[in-house]
């Protein structure tokens, strides 16, 4: 398939990077302190600020910035358990910076980690949860990272594994939507991919291997 483009548009954790034993590791311990009740590993909670599930699941607001702290705290300590999934480390070293970027739902500081843990170059353009008003599901970042890069959204490609990340992104009014892993199924993406092996961008015409798409 050849897609014609502008600009990429990347969310980070399950698209380019596998931080899923990290985020165990963070949240499972943040449950067991602040809300043990609640059912943290729900994939629909997948691509959401951790800030924002936080506001939704601590039972008193005065609790807020005790416990936003402490998320950020443990998720920062487990990021060097990041890794590159596959074909995101050819992918990203062979395209120029000013047609790429990363929109994820991390804060700066931990965004750049996973990214660095994983052997990845972070985007000059890089849009973190810091960045935006309304994280995903709401199009905020991908708006963003659009603007930033100069481009039309509707001449960015967005890549995304999650629920809410590909409605923001069919929210912000993206030319395609691409969804990434055999979670990417459950979403509304235009194509999905098992990953980024063998796609390519030379900053006009996207392309991506057929027997690399699952739908």
């Amino acid at each position: 398939m050849k897609y014609f483009a502008s600009g990429l548009l990347f969310d980070n954790d399950g698209v380019l990077v596998d931080s899923h034993g990290a985020a165990v590791e963070a949240w499972g311990q943040w449950a067991r302190e602040f809300a043990p009740t609640v059912n943290w590993n729900d994939p629909a909670n997948a691509g959401q600020r951790a800030e924002d599930l936080v506001r939704r699941w601590i039972a008193s607001p005065d609790l807020f910035e005790q416990a936003n702290d402490r998320i950020n705290e443990l998720e920062q300590e487990s990021a060097h358990a990041t890794v590159a999934l596959g074909g995101a480390v050819d992918l990203l070293h062979s395209i120029v910076d000013d047609i790429w970027t990363v929109c994820t739902s991390a804060n700066t500081n931990l965004g750049r980690a996973r990214l660095q843990a994983a052997g990845l170059p972070v985007p000059k353009h890089l849009v973190t949860a810091n960045h935006v008003e309304r994280g995903k599901p709401h199009p905020d970042p991908y708006l963003l990272g659009a603007e930033r890069l100069g481009f039309d959204p509707a001449d960015c490609v967005v890549f995304e594994d999650a629920v809410a990340g590909a409605q923001a992104a069919l929210e912000a009014g993206v030319g395609l939507v691409v969804g990434v892993s055999e979670l990417a199924l459950a979403t509304e993406a235009d194509i999905v991919v098992r990953d980024l092996t063998g796609i390519t961008f030379d900053g006009e015409v996207l392309f991506i291997p057929d027997k690399n798409r699952l739908r």
